[in-house]
């Protein structure tokens, strides 16, 4: 049995936030396949329905090629996913209007549905905890999130993207000359 009671730091520094951090990160992720598991839907069907959901939010359409790149798929893969959605009543295939051999996907009310439900014990807790936050605290920690957002998203850029060997890599490959 596990202990689930969180315990803050002691400290505020940098790397007392990381951890704090990745805590978050890890208790998201333990949510998100909790919930799932009670719906039986897999943590990339969750992550297809967050996709989908934010380019439609955007007024874009969504096909299975964005679904693929966005979360780095195989085709097989990709089609596999969207058989169990639409399977499950979550999203539909449709035509696109313009070019007919355009498929694109659409969420459909079921998966506003039980998306609502399996996250509304998450929205209300957090619902909770930021309400005890003054305006001004909710935009230095909007301004921090924001940043950190965008310093993930630069580090996964950094890390998929080939290039030079790393200096770890590069200091083995050639080690530096003696004195």
């Amino acid at each position: 049995m596990t202990d689930d009671t969180f315990q803050p730091p002691a400290d505020a520094g940098p790397q007392s936030l990381i951890r704090l951090l990745q805590e978050f990160t890890l208790e998201a992720n333990r949510y998100a396949d909790s919930a799932g598991a009670q719906n039986d839907m897999h943590r990339t069907d969750l992550n297809a329905l967050a996709v989908i959901m934010r380019h439609t939010a955007k007024g874009l359409v969504v096909t299975p090629g964005i679904l693929r790149k966005e979360l780095h798929l195989s085709s097989p893969a990709t089609t596999a996913l969207i058989d169990r959605l639409d399977h499950s009543g979550h999203v539909i295939r449709e035509r696109h209007a313009s070019d007919r051999r355009q498929v694109q996907l659409r969420m459909t009310p079921k998966a506003f549905q039980d998306g609502g439900a399996m996250f509304m014990p998450l929205s209300r807790h957090m619902g909770a905890a930021i309400a005890a936050f003054s305006p001004e605290e909710l935009g230095v920690v909007t301004r921090f999130m924001t940043a950190m957002v965008a310093a993930t998203i630069a580090a996964r850029q950094e890390t998929s993207e080939p290039g030079p060997a790393s200096p770890a890599t590069a200091s083995a490959e050639h080690p530096p000359a003696p004195n």
